[in-house]
């Protein structure tokens, strides 16, 4: 906005210049045409003839507050204003925004987009992760509001135990199924069948029950690694033709499976 201090003496306020706190797109937002107001002035170059202006200066910096108001570690609850491929930023109060990175969503899910947490509008808790105070930013964590349950995932699925799982989706290299409704894991196409299979959606439809057994647990990249074909290496000859016939495996037969 162009201010004029006299006749003939302009000062601009850039657009940057105006709120601490506000994301301002257009200065119509903050001032409009013949308001009188008031401004610091941040240089004044001879030569150019130009005059920096700043309006936020002239109240204290919000940020050396928020430090205190939103210290690490605090938990407070805000509202999801905007939603990205790479997380949310979460308004946690007028003017004061943070961003919880996709990676920070869920300590069990992959999650792929953050609308598979919350959606544009809703309440979310977040704990504070980090205050950048020269770059104005506040890092936010969402799983973080509860205690990492790997560890304990470690006793609950040791290698070798025996699932219950449902398909949730289905990638290029196999299944993502979820373990008693509270973590992923992933089903290689390797451990689905001895032979090739042309079509996954076919044979292993989403949402849909299998029966796997742990084969990898690694906790400090929360990753846990399925086989279907471990699960029947201790089934019946029937449970065994039964997987077959349900899973439309007409080429393999039940000694490919046992062995």
């Amino acid at each position: 906005a162009f201010i004029e201090i006299e006749k003939g003496i302009e000062g601009l306020i850039h657009i940057s210049e105006m709120s601490w706190t506000l994301h301002i797109k257009h200065p119509s937002q903050h001032v409009s045409m013949g308001q009188v107001v008031e401004a610091e002035i941040l240089s004044l170059d001879k030569n150019e003839k130009k005059i920096s202006l700043g309006m936020k200066q002239l109240v204290p910096d919000p940020w050396t507050e928020l430090m205190k108001k939103y210290p690490v570690g605090s938990k407070h609850e805000g509202v999801a204003r905007n939603l990205t491929n790479f997380g949310v930023f979460v308004e946690l109060e007028p003017g004061v925004d943070g961003l919880i990175h996709i990676s920070d969503l869920s300590w069990t899910k992959k999650i792929r987009h953050p609308g598979e947490v919350v959606k544009k509008g809703e309440r979310i808790e977040v704990i504070v992760l980090g205050v950048d105070t020269e770059q104005r930013k506040i890092s936010l964590g969402h799983k973080q509001v509860k205690e990492n349950p790997w560890t304990e995932f470690e006793k609950t699925y040791a290698v070798g135990t025996i699932v219950e799982s449902k398909i949730v989706r289905i990638i290029e290299k196999g299944l993502i199924a979820e373990i008693a409704g509270e973590v992923d894991g992933f089903i290689p196409t390797t451990q689905l069948s001895p032979s090739r299979i042309k079509n996954l959606i076919f044979g292993f439809p989403l949402d849909s029950k299998i029966k796997v057994r742990v084969v990898e647990f690694d906790r400090d990249n929360k990753k846990i690694v399925l086989s279907a074909l471990g699960a029947l290496k201790e089934a019946s000859e029937e449970e065994i033709a039964e997987y077959i016939k349900v899973h439309n495996l007409e080429r393999v037969t039940t000694d490919e499976i046992k062995n």
